[in-house]
């Protein structure tokens, strides 16, 4: 799926303002001035009440919330309105600090709880206007009926904020309470529709690819960076469909095999000419006006990376954009299964959060009616209304991310007056904003936005003149003062995915499935389905999703704004700019028996028989969990065999790494002659690839992949692009005359540790399986670094200085003992409490942060605990749930969390799970009402005030 939870990850600016807040808590904590009682108190207070009973306002009827031993909620009411009431009160229970942190967030007023530090990036948010786009959506494009439900959730979480403030809801909220007499606002519907435009945000598609290759081509030629970005191996990795046509504006599947070839994405977009490149020296030609090729590539450098600096510093909900977002799913027809009816997995991979970015939740109605139409259980956003992933009595149903490319960038020739569209000038659309800082003055903005959207460029200093010398066509008009940057976003413009939500949740049929798809615009996600009806039941696929369709270009590139022929096809406000959904891949039983999606190709692009005609993106992940989980699934079945629930939770736990297949026959034939590498090396004799925690090959091969991809194109790759803080000697810097080109200057990386490259995905696996096989390719050029760093020119050369680098890495790291090296003490997770536990005091951290715990797993594997090898080997993205459900018998269904229910600290469920789920180990999950009542420990009845 779906997929940094709630706050705001502070990087660089205002850590100084947010310490305020911090200092503060941490004498709330030590007890300095109030005592230790208060502060044992204060985190006390806002535990939820979980027997007994309690008045809710609004209320028709009584709700009875069950809780089992892990703190997971059951509700059961009699009427749709008191059920999402109680939801709205539950979730504030347990969650309303990250609810009201996100709300903050989504509306850009993030300023108004944590100051100064955050106005920019609150800025930034206003620009995108994500606000105004959820009003909309409420006002004028939702069903009368979600409505009511938001209204009805939004109350509940009233009646539970009545009368409380600062340590009845929260510790984090009593330090506010403390540092600025903080107080909470009421929560309206539209605070819970804003939260699917960060969701959105945050699974937004290729933008971080569209700008890396714009900065590559500052350094890098069109076939270099080609080389980086190759075809997805339709050849080796199967997409999602098979075949399939469009006709008469339908999209009709067909039977596997029935399409074939290695087809791939398209080369590289032409929307804005970088001409030619020499690696390394930063020229360009087919540029605009008068400027040098040299500036003009600087200009485009300096703009793009100052982008890409402004989107780190955006508060991630699901974790940071870039190749380990992403998910699996799959789902396999009865007739291969234990159970005879279908079976149903999903883990979306999404970066890991204290608490974690999904509640769990039981919805269900006494008696299912016209009058109380939910009976529904799965995983749940905090601060929205419904089941999000999960099954109903009928269906199940998961989430991958489709990743279509749903934006692009537009640079904008802009004016005093306005922007340059097609040779006239137009009118900015324009809105004043006022940002609210608290113990500060407010900063007002003024927000343009053109035909393509907001200028995002507005809101960075280094943006103010963007395009000075950007490079384009020479077509291009007369640059002016500069190009400025404009986004283009499906989520910008107002949709009807709210509404998607409870249709999916009371579908009974994959025709309902359909349905609820066809409005599921943003973000667009795979979807799953399976049905307990028929002899095996009934297993199916759907493409949702807005999706562009461009005029001239590919998204690859930003576009020039000031040409309509790159515009997307219809109005902003008309569905022609969009593929139609009868047009969109679905599939039901397939012969084959089984779907499968894990961010891999949805479908083979191109014309003729059994391609798609439509282009969904260049940018697909490149298959390697997909493939792993068809093949362990084809193993599992040929020759009759079946596939029980425990054998989809044990290949939700594959560690099999497909790059250490690849290489580690290579590695192992490499002459070594220093003992303590050949030592190293001989860990990986007999290895069977796989990443267990206490494995030491493990540990070692992926040092050395490290270290592979660190001299072949890390220190190849722009300064925009390297993690901040790697310097090193390059000559020029395309900056001055020609004759400074010749001169050695310090270059420093300025990446975020997050999304620096080369991040080891399965983009670079597909990549260096390409290079392998030319021994003598020019990325295994690297100069020789003192007496013991040989220069290398060929493949075996590199391989073997990457082999003694990762020896001596680890031997750092781990010690020189080689029999204590494991994977899991190299790849750690650590779960951090997203407001204070992130950029807090050290004594803080270890109060509110969890860890750590040692993982097996990796990069691009089945169990998803990817890590940025750019960066180091702490796990940044995590399978942020798990779940199997079982069509045939409902109560057996399993399921497990990240971290726990509860978003209070030293409550019993803030992490109660996450050791299980480091095991791989599940919960059980009762639906029935029986089971339920056999797994409830505490009984809360919401009860109407009359009563």
């Amino acid at each position: 799926m779906p997929a940094n939870e709630t706050a705001p990850p502070v990087k660089k600016k205002g850590r100084r303002a947010r310490l305020i807040v911090l200092v503060l808590v941490l004498a709330l904590f030590a007890g300095l001035g109030y005592g230790a009682y208060w502060s044992v108190d204060s985190v006390r207070a806002s535990f939820p009440q979980t027997t007994g009973s309690l008045k809710v306002p609004g209320l028709t009827g009584s709700v009875e919330v069950k809780r089992d031993a892990h703190g997971i909620p059951q509700l059961y009411a009699d009427n749709d309105d008191d059920l999402f009431r109680a939801q709205g009160f539950v979730h504030a229970q347990d969650r309303f600090w990250e609810m009201d942190v996100r709300r903050h967030m989504t509306a850009g007023r993030l300023s108004e709880m944590f100051g100064s530090g955050q106005v920019e990036t609150d800025a930034f948010l206003r620009t995108l206007g994500w606000r105004q786009v959820a009003e909309e959506e409420y006002a004028n494009k939702l069903s009368a009926e979600t409505k009511k439900y938001l209204q009805a959730y939004a109350d509940g979480v009233n009646a539970y904020l009545k009368g409380k403030s600062g340590k009845d809801l929260s510790v984090e909220h009593a330090a506010l309470k403390l540092s600025g007499d903080y107080q909470p606002e009421q929560w309206s519907p539209v605070d819970s529709v804003a939260w699917l435009k960060a969701m959105a945000w945050d699974l937004r598609g290729n933008m971080q690819d569209e700008i890396d290759r714009a900065l590559m081509s500052t350094k890098l030629s069109p076939a270099q960076i080609d080389e980086l970005y190759p075809p997805y191996p339709f050849d080796r990795n199967k997409p999602v469909v098979e075949g399939g046509k469009v006709e008469g504006g339908k999209y009709t599947p067909q039977s596997p095999g029935s399409g074939s070839g290695s087809g791939g994405a398209a080369a590289l977009g032409s929307q804005v000419s970088t001409g030619t490149a020499t690696a390394g020296t930063g020229t360009a030609t087919g540029l605009a006006g008068n400027a040098t090729a040299q500036g003009a590539t600087v200009g485009l450098r300096t703009q793009l990376s100052a982008l890409a600096d402004t989107l780190d510093q955006v508060p991630a909900i699901l974790g940071p954009n870039g190749s380990g977002i992403g998910s699996n799913s799959w789902v396999i027809s009865g007739k291969y299964t234990t159970t005879g009816k279908p079976l149903l997995a999903n883990d979306p991979h999404l970066s890991p959060q204290l608490p974690s970015v999904w509640y769990q939740m039981g919805l269900h109605c006494r008696t299912v009616s016209a009058q109380c139409q939910y009976d529904v259980a799965g995983y749940t956003f905090s601060g929205m209304p419904g089941v999000v992933i999960g099954h109903n009595a009928d269906i199940a149903w998961g989430m991958t991310n489709l990743g279509a490319d749903v934006t692009d960038l537009y640079l904008e020739q802009v004016k005093p007056e306005g922007y340059v569209y097609d040779n006239r000038v137009l009118p900015f659309t324009t809105r004043e904003e006022v940002i609210k800082v608290a113990g500060g003055a407010s900063k007002k903005i003024t927000v343009r936005i053109t035909n393509n959207g907001p200028l995002v460029s507005d809101r960075s200093e280094e943006l103010g003149t963007v395009g000075d010398r950007a490079p384009v066509v020479s077509s291009a008009p007369d640059r002016g003062d500069g190009y400025a940057i404009a986004l283009r976003w499906t989520a910008l413009d107002p949709g009807k995915s709210m509404d998607a939500v409870f249709k999916l949740d009371r579908a009974k049929t994959f025709e309902d499935f359909r349905k609820a798809a066809a409005d599921f615009e943003v973000p667009s996600q795979n979807l799953i389905y399976a049905d307990n009806k028929n002899t095996y039941g009934n297993i199916g696929y759907q493409a949702p999703g807005r999706i562009p369709v461009r005029g001239q270009g590919d998204g690859k590139m930003p576009a020039p704004g000031w040409d309509s022929k790159y515009a997307w096809k219809g109005g902003r406000d008309s569905n022609a700019g969009y593929i139609p959904q009868n047009e969109l891949p679905w599939d039901q039983n397939p012969s084959r028996g089984y779907i499968v999606t894990a961010n891999q190709a949805v479908a083979e692009g191109g014309s003729g028989a059994g391609k798609y005609p439509h282009l969904l993106t260049t940018d697909w992940g490149y298959g390697a969990r997909s493939q792993r989980i068809n093949d362990l699934i084809e193993a599992k079945i040929k020759d009759g065999g079946k596939i029980s629930t425990d054998d989809m939770r044990t290949m939700q736990m594959d560690n099999s790494s497909e790059i250490a297949a690849l290489l580690t026959p290579m590695l192992a034939k490499i002459e070594v002659s220093d003992p303590g590498v050949r030592a190293a090396q001989k860990l990986l004799d007999g290895w069977n690839y796989t990443q267990e925690p206490d494995s030491a090959a493990a540990a070692y091969f992926n040092a050395v992949w490290r270290n592979i991809l660190k001299l072949s194109f890390g220190e190849k790759m722009p300064k925009e692009l390297r993690i901040e803080g790697s310097c090193m000697n390059v000559l020029g810097n395309g900056t001055g005359p020609a004759d400074d080109l010749a001169k050695t200057v310090r270059e420093c990386g300025t990446r975020d540790a997050d999304s620096a490259q080369p991040d080891g995905g399965d983009r670079w696996f597909e990549v260096v399986r390409r290079l392998v096989k030319d021994e003598k390719s020019q990325w295994w050029s690297v100069p020789a670094k003192g007496l013991n760093k040989p220069a290398t020119t060929t493949r075996d050369e590199l391989f073997a200085r990457a082999m003694a680098d990762a020896r001596w890495e680890l031997t750092a790291k781990l010690g020189k003992d080689q029999s204590t090296w494991s994977w899991g003490r190299l790849h750690q997770l650590t779960l951090k409490n997203q407001t204070i536990g992130t950029e807090g005091p050290g004594f803080m951290q270890w109060l509110l942060n969890r860890g750590p715990w040692d993982l097996g797993g990796g990069e691009a594997t089945v169990n998803a605990t990817g890590w940025n090898a750019s960066s180091g080997y702490g796990v940044t993205w995590v399978p942020s749930m798990r779940m199997v459900v079982n069509l045939n018998e409902l109560d057996k269904s399993r399921w497990i969390n990240l971290t726990g229910a509860s978003g209070h600290a030293y409550n019993s469920h803030y992490t109660d799970q996450t050791t299980m789920w480091a095991k791989g180990e599940l919960l059980e999950w009762p639906f029935g009402k029986d089971a339920v009542d056999k797994a409830t420990v505490d009984t809360l009845t919401l009860m109407p005030e009359r009563s």
